[in-house]
């Protein structure tokens, strides 16, 4: 969402869809050495659809199954299907996962090649986590996080926010930060007495955890920002981003004012134009996500934006708060990231090498990591 309000008028934006012409190439040789690059070619074409294929059958048999049975939360965790059986051990988890380049593709692996397979899930204060999805997204954004820490063990649930994802509420009636975040509140209702999670927030997702943080101190084990909105007391998103307005001239083009209720009365949501999306959110994120997000995004609620939060050292402050930078980030700049940090210090601090907006597009296996440190951090 980063400088999401830095302009409240309405701009034109010029939705044309660029396109890309490929120059005619010259015809191959018809050697045999060209022959083989050929055919080598082609079985990783197939072998890469093949991939892609498996991962969209499964996310749309989840959706239709979430949606037959009423179930709005994106919640997989009832399903483990790589429990850890013997596995050979692996190299220790370093202590940031920042510190390794990797390719802009950052393709998953096997769980084994990220994460030393033999962490003790039990000595844990806990192996839950929830992630809440930032202004626009939806839990589908989270499909590599989920599959990474589920088959590492840890039990997972992604919430779709009010009007968010396959939510079907209208994003333009949601006029307060508690319907926003309901599903997530509901979700911690219900957990069971003692029962304690990780809380993971990304982008405007980190205000939505910390009004949770708020009401729920006793059952938040710790809290991640990812890009995230961390917000002080008495402050409101729009407040935070707003110290940024006139510098980020490419989220000032991205956003389309929406009125729901006349261009007389205030903007009801927010939304981003489409040709805009890999340069502001996603531009070091593989093709195949930024297609996946162009399809699945939803305007994002106007009201939350400027509610000011209510957040108290006795409970908020109670949390631990974890801070994940992502410095090639186009949406909510590094400068606006260390601001936040500066003024609220989490406890620690990490940094995602080559990450933009999204980490769980560009850097899935880094972010998973760095999820899986924060986890083992004991209580000082």
């Amino acid at each position: 969402m980063g400088n999401l309000c830095a302009c409240l008028a309405p701009k034109t934006v010029n939705k044309k869809k660029t396109t890309k012409r490929l120059a005619n190439q010259p015809p191959l040789a018809s050697n045999s050495s060209n022959r083989w690059t050929r055919i080598r070619s082609s079985r990783k074409e197939k072998f890469d659809d093949a991939l892609i294929q498996e991962q969209a059958l499964a996310a749309a048999a989840t959706i239709i199954l979430q949606q037959h049975n009423g179930a709005l939360p994106f919640d997989r965790s009832a399903s483990l299907r790589y429990p850890n059986s013997g596995s050979k051990k692996s190299n220790q988890l370093p202590r940031s996962s920042s510190s390794r380049a990797r390719s802009l593709t950052d393709p998953l692996l096997q769980p084994q090649q990220l994460v030393n397979q033999d962490i003790k899930l039990d000595d844990l204060e806990t192996s839950r986590f929830v992630l809440v999805h930032g202004g626009g997204f939806g839990a589908w954004c989270w499909y590599k996080t989920i599959a990474l820490l589920e088959e590492g063990g840890f039990k997972v649930s992604a919430i779709d926010l009010t009007g968010s994802g396959i939510h079907t509420f209208d994003t333009n009636n949601i006029t307060s930060l508690s319907q926003y975040v309901k599903p997530l509140t509901d979700f911690l209702e219900k957990l069971a007495e003692g029962e304690k999670v990780i809380l993971v927030g990304h982008d405007f997702g980190g205000a939505c955890i910390s009004y949770a943080m708020e009401s729920f101190p006793f059952k938040i084990s710790k809290a991640i920002f990812i890009a995230a909105a961390m917000l002080t007391n008495g402050q409101s998103t729009l407040d935070m981003f707003s110290k940024q307005a006139g510098s980020n001239d490419l989220m000032r083009q991205a956003q389309v004012f929406l009125y729901a209720n006349g261009n007389d009365h205030p903007p009801t949501a927010i939304d981003l134009n489409k040709s805009l999306l890999r340069d502001l959110l996603f531009n070091q994120s593989p093709a195949k996500d930024v297609a996946l997000a162009s399809v699945s995004m939803r305007p994002i609620p106007f009201a939350p934006v400027l509610e000011k939060l209510s957040l108290t050292d006795m409970k908020y402050g109670s949390v631990r708060r974890f801070y994940i930078e992502t410095p090639e980030d186009n949406a909510t700049p590094i400068t606006l990231q260390e601001s936040m940090i500066n003024t609220s210090p989490p406890e620690r601090v990490f940094r995602l090498k080559g990450a933009d907006h999204s980490p769980f597009f560009s850097k899935p296996q880094a972010l998973h990591k760095l999820l899986v440190e924060i986890s083992k951090i004991p209580s000082t």
